[in-house]
């Protein structure tokens, strides 16, 4: 049997990636991937509540993640306490080495982001967690989300994008403690125009120990932004599908 190399593919392209400015020096595990199980590597864009609960689920459920923020050095605490699959850089390594992005910042971020990072962005899937708030995002982006719905405002800002709308409903206490609750899972609403994009953040809202309800497309998505009927239900998937008079 062929030795193991001792530096996992999340290493590897850090590496690539300019990763000198990793906070651990710890080599990521190899694992072998099972089949039908393979895991991906994950890239988190905004490491606070939200995006630290949901990475840190996915770490513990078998990913290699890289949380990101501006100030990667913040982040040493929360991937020390996750263990050798987590990993901190900046936003820009986690776009060149995340299979699949998730995005989790304030929303005035999201233009920027866009602007920033388009042309490595192009192609990927991420899951769009983020909401307006007009207090703290701005009068004018609120009020073009409340206009023509979070999803196609998203989408507008990240071209070339393949966007799917997904743990946007709820706070990070919730799902910190209802994750892998017994059944029913706690329904997480997703929406997004891509079908393979819509597929793995169904399988990622699976690993994260949650139950996925596709709503539809990225302009359904204003269905659960905030302060539509589907925001802030912390109810099963049969329950959501009632509540959106969605075809069970």
């Amino acid at each position: 049997m062929p030795k193991q190399d001792p530096v996992s593919g999340l290493r590897r392209a850090l590496l690539s990636a300019g990763g000198a400015l990793l906070l651990s020096a710890a080599l990521l595990p190899v694992r072998a991937k099972a089949q039908g199980n393979a895991k991906s590597r994950l890239g988190v864009i905004g490491s606070g509540h939200i995006g630290g609960t949901i990475g840190g689920l996915w770490v513990k459920n078998g990913h290699e993640v890289l949380f990101s923020s501006r100030h990667p050095e913040e982040l040493a605490d929360l991937v020390a306490g996750l263990g050798a699959n987590a990993q901190a850089g900046t936003v820009q390594q986690a776009v060149e080495v995340g299979e699949v992005l998730f995005l989790a910042v304030p929303y005035a971020a999201v233009p920027q982001i866009g602007q920033e990072y388009g042309v490595s962005l192009k192609d990927k899937i991420m899951l769009d967690a983020c909401n307006a708030v007009a207090q703290r995002d701005g009068e004018a982006l609120a009020a073009e989300v409340e206009r023509d719905g979070i999803g196609i405002v998203s989408q507008r800002y990240l071209p070339g994008v393949r966007l799917v709308r997904a743990f946007n409903t709820l706070n990070y206490a919730i799902f910190a403690r209802e994750a892998n609750r017994p059944d029913p899972k706690l329904a997480v609403p997703i929406a997004g125009d891509d079908p393979e994009a819509v597929k793995v953040a169904a399988e990622l809202v699976r690993d994260a120990g949650f139950d996925p309800v596709v709503v539809g497309k990225l302009a359904d998505a204003s269905r659960f932004q905030r302060g539509a009927p589907g925001y802030g239900q912390a109810v099963s998937a049969a329950e959501l599908r009632q509540k959106l008079s969605l075809t069970p």
